[in-house]
């Protein structure tokens, strides 16, 4: 078991538990690149299968297939500064799977740390996973429209900054998910975050709902960004931006946009 309380594991400790061979470590890249060469131990979930159908029965049975029961501890890792491997953790806690992290480096900061890589692809027993859905992590459209004019509510936009200004969800705050990172980390430090946050002026006792382009992955990001410093109450609106406009939503454009305060950053 590992520490259930904190979204993310470094690299030190994972290294330290994969001797010990009872933790399922998910690597998220593609076939190919899971084929050259991966973490050791660790089994292959490409993204894309997941996206293909993100149902609670469909991530269940994704689970299971990889060896996944209700117990086993997951840490998953991509070579997408995060975003990849966040989107998976998101989906594996929404069926109800307490003990999943985000590996702090993605799998090249891992190879520039000397750490062990392997070819070797493990031998995987089916599992039996429940579904117990965790409805507190997930923001539909419907709900976005009903608490946005909430005070105690913020909403997140993690698109890169020329998407926001060009058109956004009203009332949304623009964290690019660039600004999330650190050297040599996927994510800022705790001091680090708090500071963005209150260069932002975003209360850490506020319901935050963070969203990106389509899918989650980015906001995916900034959910765990969000979680990894204790803030209790953060939603990801998973189908995001191209959700809402599709269902024809308001939209607001930033306008006087020739300014970025980059205190935030």
């Amino acid at each position: 078991m590992i520490d259930s309380d904190i979204p993310i594991i470094s690299s030190k400790i994972l290294r330290e538990k994969i001797q010990e061979n009872s933790i399922r470590i998910i690597d998220v890249r593609r076939d190919q690149e899971y084929q050259q060469g991966h973490i050791t131990n660790a089994v292959n979930l490409p993204l894309a299968k997941l996206l293909n159908d993100d149902s609670p029965e469909s991530i269940q049975k994704i689970a299971q297939d990889l060896g996944i029961s209700n117990e086993t501890p997951v840490v998953i890792y991509d070579d997408t500064f995060g975003a990849l491997s966040s989107r998976v953790v998101w989906a594996l806690q929404y069926i109800g799977h307490k003990d999943v992290k985000l590996l702090d480096v993605t799998f090249s900061q891992w190879k520039d740390l000397g750490y062990e890589i392997s070819t070797e692809v493990p031998e995987i027993e089916t599992a039996t996973h429940s579904v117990k859905i965790n409805p507190e992590i997930m923001a539909t459209a419907e709900y976005l429209e009903k608490v946005k004019e909430n005070k105690n509510v913020v909403i997140i936009d993690n698109r890169e900054r020329l998407n926001y200004l060009e058109q956004h969800i009203p009332g949304a705050i623009n964290i690019p998910y660039r600004t999330l990172a650190t050297d040599g980390k996927i994510l800022r430090t705790k001091e680090g975050m708090k500071t963005l946050l209150k260069n932002r002026g975003i209360p850490e006792d506020a319901e935050i709902i963070t969203y990106c382009g389509s899918v989650g992955t980015l906001s995916g990001l900034a959910y765990y960004a969000l979680k990894s410093i204790g803030i209790p109450n953060v939603k990801l609106y998973v189908h995001s931006f191209k959700e809402w406009k599709s269902l024809e939503k308001p939209i607001d454009k930033q306008e006087n946009a020739n300014y970025w305060d980059l205190s935030a950053e």
